[in-house]
């Protein structure tokens, strides 16, 4: 097929899960279809990263992305209809790139990722695909619940019609597709299709079990890129409630010296442009990385654990894929695992409070036994449901059934 991608973003580097997806996804597709992207390019992305994008495309058109917090922005979503995520991604240049493209050559669909795009894209007959990453106005509703009273009331209306307009498109589009369940449920069509996210298999590798238990120094590992709001929350509540609550408990002596845990634990916080606020929240038992690789492999090769608290957010997290398949531990939330089909004490250790994530992360330093479970767990669930070849070929299918409706 000759698809027309247009994507909210530039999906290279792979510094957030959207990146990763939309990278995998456009990889996989190019074996068998001809891509032409469209997308926002943001300031620090470079000709380089379009060059690795292109070699996955027949065309990759960027145009740069706008500022989204300028007064201009506030000012139109204060007086229209429009949410201020739809006026920050309203693009003009974006709208006359795809009216060229739809003039000048002939495609068999359109794929949209993130509705918050979808309206430039003008009138046509061909069948239109759109790919939603979460549902936004929950997203954004978990953020204003926990927003300063006073502003609360300007953060309603928004998702209010953030919420209009993200219903309504999807309405309008063809064919839908989640990434999990739970969205789909409140999508409210019959028609929605699940395409989760998935791993790379191949070079997200267990690594060896002995090499884990031996190390001195124990790192617990949380990663995410903190321009959005889960991660910049979950990273807040791990230092000033859940690792302190790490820090004072002591691992039981006799596990100790039988499985080799030493009491040196420090918390591993990787992600880029972590913010000045956050950095005032740590101490001498902290790591605030900002350098670390961009293979994320190699940050989960180093991890011992991660610990994941999401309480904002929806999709399916990356971070909990990957290191599920690089045989890292995971501690998280009921919300963290939220589209992946993940057990506690199966696959994963679950808690929604701060004392209950805290004694996850010491009972799973503890006791050998129950990791190695939850490693090969894992590895097996994401081997036979988060392979990104799985994954393609689903979509593929939504692909079929959209351009013969």
């Amino acid at each position: 097929m000759k698809i027309l991608l247009i994507s909210s973003f530039l999906p290279y580097p792979l510094f957030s899960g959207g990146h990763i997806r939309l990278y995998n996804i456009i990889k996989g597709l190019s074996k068998n279809h001809e891509i032409t992207l469209v997308c926002e390019k943001r300031d620090y992305q470079t000709k380089e990263d379009v060059r690795e994008v292109e070699k996955f495309c027949k065309k990759v058109i960027v145009v740069d992305r706008k500022k989204q917090w300028t007064f201009s922005n506030i000012f139109k979503a204060g007086i229209s209809l429009s949410p201020f995520l739809i006026v920050g991604h309203t693009n003009e240049l974006l709208k006359q790139a795809i009216i060229q493209l739809l003039n000048n050559e002939n495609f068999d669909l359109i794929h949209v990722e993130t509705f918050y795009v979808y309206q430039n894209i003008p009138e046509t007959q061909l069948p239109i695909v759109l790919i939603e990453h979460n549902v936004e106005y929950l997203v954004y509703k978990r953020f204003a619940d926990k927003a300063a009273i006073l502003i609360r009331p300007l953060l309603y209306l928004d998702v209010a019609k953030l919420k209009i307009n993200e219903q309504s498109a999807w309405r309008k589009v063809t064919r839908l597709v989640a990434v999990s369940k739970q969205e789909k449920k409140l999508m409210k069509r019959e028609d929605v299709v699940v395409v989760p996210n998935g791993v790379d298999v191949t070079k997200y590798q267990i690594r060896q079990l002995a090499d884990q238990i031996s190390k001195k120094e124990k790192r617990i590992l949380f990663i995410g890129d903190f321009k959005w709001v889960e991660n910049r929350d979950a990273v807040e509540w791990i230092l000033t409630d859940i690792w302190p609550k790490v820090k004072s408990s002591r691992l039981d002596s006799a596990k100790r010296a039988k499985l080799k845990v030493q009491s040196s634990l420090k918390l591993w916080i990787v992600g880029r442009r972590i913010p000045q606020n956050i950095k005032d929240l740590g101490d001498e038992s902290v790591i605030f990385d900002e350098n670390a690789p961009i293979d994320t492999s190699l940050i989960y090769q180093k991890a011992d654990v991660l610990l994941a608290p999401i309480r904002v957010g929806g999709g399916t997290s990356f971070k909990i894929l990957e290191a599920m398949s690089c045989g890292v531990p995971v501690v998280t939330t009921r919300l963290g695992i939220e589209g992946i089909r993940a057990e506690d004490k199966e696959e994963v250790l679950l808690a929604d409070d701060a004392k209950g994530l805290a004694n996850q992360v010491l009972n799973i330093l503890q006791d050998n036994e129950t990791r190695i479970k939850l490693i090969n767990n894992a590895r097996k669930l994401i081997e036979e449901k988060y392979d990104w070849r799985n994954i393609v070929e689903k979509l593929e299918e939504v692909y079929k059934s959209a351009v013969s409706s």
